[in-house]
């Protein structure tokens, strides 16, 4: 049986008098926002937040900060064992501040270094492996259980959070090589952000 979707109730914003309870709009709890990588989930995620004022959560911040404390350790990508011990290991934490959220990576601010090349190179390898993503999709459910919240992520509305609202994004490849290049800011030449788009 389908677990039971929660909702809040928001009114619209006017600058009359304030409406009648007929007005009142009923907005999911928890909305998921899916799709391959650079189709723009971010973007309408955040959007979408700051209209119904609820938490924006990008999931993806959180197996680029595993990846960046595995290399820091000195873990391979591969070493799928020591992945797993690291990444249930790790405490992550989002916090708000007025760019947006930062996240903590054991008390540390890490989110400046998340799109370092090393990163970018290893992070599809150790988001791949099972133990690291079992331990993120208990974090990112636990996040959810307070509600108000739009997350997004690839398998974000299958496997994190299957009893949300879904909605899913997509867009040419061209157009997500674009939009990939401007977030990379030139850390990565457009040879190889095509190359990682049509990977992912």
């Amino acid at each position: 049986m389908a677990a039971k979707q929660d909702y809040c109730n928001i009114r619209p914003l006017t600058h009359g008098p304030v409406p009648s309870k007929d007005l009142v709009m009923t907005f999911p709890s928890v909305i998921a926002i899916d799709g391959p990588v650079a189709s723009g989930k971010t973007s309408v995620g955040k959007a979408l937040a700051s209209l119904l004022d609820y938490r924006f959560v990008d999931t993806g911040m959180m197996y680029r900060a595993c990846t960046l404390m595995a290399l820091r350790a000195g873990i391979d990508p591969e070493d799928k064992v020591n992945l797993g011990i690291m990444a249930e290991a790790t405490s992550l934490q989002f916090v708000a501040s007025p760019d947006g959220d930062r996240l903590l990576a054991n008390g540390e601010d890490v989110t400046d270094d998340l799109r370092t090349p090393e990163v970018q190179e290893a992070v599809s390898l150790v988001a791949a492996v099972s133990e690291v993503r079992v331990a993120m999709v208990s974090e990112q459910q636990h996040i959810a259980e307070d509600g108000r919240v739009i997350m997004v992520g690839r398998d974000i509305g299958t496997k994190v959070l299957p009893h949300a609202v879904k909605l899913y994004l997509d867009a040419s490849v061209a157009e997500r090589v674009r939009r990939r290049f401007v977030e990379e800011q030139g850390t990565m030449s457009a040879e190889d952000v095509r190359a990682n788009v049509e990977l992912r």
